[in-house]
């Protein structure tokens, strides 16, 4: 799987985030403290290789991570750390 490797090995952050809830862009970027267009390439490829969704909600797009039919999946999702609390801190906050 080509979009696990990145040099700045965000691919299993995000896995870690989108696990726990959907999330816009501009969530992600200020969970990671990164850039947009770093985020939005690392998206597209998580998309291409099928392991996320997004649904459109106005002009915004969440992401959500897609283990449907990847039973393989599962089992690494929930070995993997909880980011429940650096999620919430950022819940409530609107995207501008």
């Amino acid at each position: 799987m080509h979009f696990w490797k990145c040099p700045s090995r965000l691919m299993p952050s995000f896995s870690i985030i989108l696990k726990e809830k959907e999330l816009c862009v501009c969530d992600i970027v200020d969970i990671l403290q990164t850039t947009q267009p770093n985020v939005s390439q690392h998206l597209r490829k998580l998309k291409l290789g099928g392991l996320v969704n997004e649904a459109r909600r106005g002009q915004w797009i969440y992401y959500s991570l897609n283990v449907e039919n990847k039973p393989y999946l599962i089992g690494i999702m929930q070995q993997l750390p909880s980011m429940k609390e650096e999620i919430s801190k950022r819940s409530g906050i609107k995207c501008d």
